[in-house]
Parts: C-alpha cells; sequence; structure tokens
C-alpha cells in the first residue's frame, strides 16, 4: 500500500463506501502478510515511497508467484520480480493470470528477466543509462526496467565505452541536461570517472562482471569506480542494475 492507495481507504471510510471495520481489516495487513515462508511487507511503499520487490534467485518458482500475488492482492504501486529465471517468470505470470490481475511487462536480460506489474504514474526527471559495452546490456536493461515501473522514461545510450571515447563526446548535450545518469560498465569501470567529469547530474555508477581475467569478475570496476576522480559519483555492487534504479528514484524524489 502506498500514500494514494492509503489516501482512498481514508476517503471511502468517509464517504461509507466502505465500512471502519473493513478498513481495520485491511489496515491489519498493512506491516506485511505472514506467508510461512516469507513476510510480504506491504508497508514499504507508504514508508519509502518504492516498493517492495521479489528477488528470484534462491526461491522456488511457487514461492516467487505466491509473492508476486499477495502483493498484487492490495493495492498501492508497482510489483517487481527480479533475475527470475523461465520457470519463476511462467510460474509468476500464470498465477497473475489465473487471478485476473492486469498482465505485466516482461524484460529479458540475459538468462534472466525482469517482470513488473501496476507501473506508476509518470514521474518527470530525464534519466540517461549509459554502458560501456553491448556485453552491459543486461544489466543496464534490468535498471532501465525497474526505473519504467516506477514511473520514469530512461533513455539508454549503448555501447559508449572509453575506448572509442568519441562515441560518448557525441552525446555531450545530453549528458548535460541529464537529471540523473546510471553508467553500467566492466572491464576497468572508467567510463563512470569520465561521465563524472562531463555532467553535474547525480552519477550512480554500476560495475559489471565483464571482462577479461584482470577484471575479476566486476572487482576491478568495482574498485575503480570507488576510487573515481570525479567528485560525488555513486557506486552500487556488481550487476546490481535493481539498486542502481532505486539510488535515482531516491535522488529524484
Amino acid at each position: 500500500m502506498d500514500e494514494p492507495a492509503l489516501r482512498q481507504l481514508l476517503a471511502d471510510v468517509t464517504s461509507g463506501t466502505l465500512t471502519p471495520d473493513d478498513a481495520v481489516q485491511r489496515l491489519r495487513r498493512l506491516p506485511f502478510a505472514d506467508l510461512g515462508f516469507a513476510r510480504v511487507d506491504h508497508h514499504r511503499s507508504l514508508r519509502q515511497s518504492l516498493p517492495e520487490a521479489v528477488y528470484g534467485p534462491g526461491k522456488t518458482p511457487e514461492q516467487c508467484a505466491a509473492i508476486v500475488v499477495e502483493m498484487l492482492s492490495e493495492p498501492g504501486g508497482p510489483v517487481l520480480l527480479t533475475r527470475a529465471d523461465p520457470l519463476q517468470l511462467r510460474a509468476s505470470v500464470e498465477a497473475v493470470r489465473g487471478k485476473g490481475y492486469p498482465e505485466g511487462t516482461v524484460t529479458r536480460s540475459g538468462p534472466t528477466a525482469t517482470a513488473s506489474w501496476r507501473p506508476a504514474d509518470p514521474r518527470p526527471g530525464k534519466i540517461l543509462i549509459i554502458t560501456a559495452g553491448t556485453a552491459d546490456l543486461p544489466v543496464a536493461d534490468e535498471c532501465g526496467t525497474v526505473l519504467a515501473s516506477l514511473g520514469y522514461r530512461p533513455t539508454l545510450l549503448s555501447d559508449c565505452g572509453v575506448a572509442g571515447v568519441h562515441r560518448l563526446i557525441a552525446t555531450a548535450d545530453e549528458l548535460i541536461d541529464a537529471d540523473a545518469v546510471v553508467v553500467v560498465a566492466g572491464m576497468e569501470g572508467a567510463l563512470a570517472s569520465v561521465v563524472g567529469g562531463i555532467t553535474p547530474a547525480p552519477v550512480v555508477a554500476v560495475p559489471t562482471g565483464v571482462g577479461y581475467g584482470a577484471a575479476f569478475e566486476g572487482v576491478t570496476a568495482l574498485l575503480a569506480m570507488l576510487a573515481s576522480c570525479a567528485a560525488g559519483v555513486t557506486v552500487v555492487g556488481i550487476d546490481n542494475g535493481f539498486g542502481a534504479a532505486c539510488a535515482v528514484a531516491r535522488l529524484l524524489q
């Protein structure tokens, strides 16, 4: 439940559409719903203006489906399933369809997918997602899907790595006009510093596991971004497109 949903609940009580007892029953579920294997945080959107998301790895398809359906059972903001494998995705989509809820949006991100239902109303903000290479796209796609579910309309600029930095310089005007920029890069992670030296907007850097031996599956990019000489660059964990999207949402809210 988010703030608009809570306001609607109070308005329904005031108008007589909903009885006080029914409202109390609804509010009893507001802190969380205990499914036995998960406690679904219905209060998070109201508390943080960001919804809880379902992280696929480690869960069974049935658990993913049950949590998604539970989250959709209460009015509120978007519902997200991230890093879902094909079985988790199919179970969740079928469960949602079986309950009669509106269809969601699915973005394939390499071997996994990000699914979203009940997107938020459009919000202002010019957000750029820039990748160093095409191999970074799965992480960028996750970030873009999460931002879209939160009501933003990010622009993707792919394959702008420093090995051909003129490709990035060609977008200098867009960088200067942006309200926030997400930089997704593997290898040595240098793109974050270059972008941070051009744009006045907040920069959220996402290291990826892309690269050969000395890239250490993203550790080199992570450390390089943390040591960036461009002041104020924010860094999230390796391959964490979801976290980058939430960081941008917090900044812009």
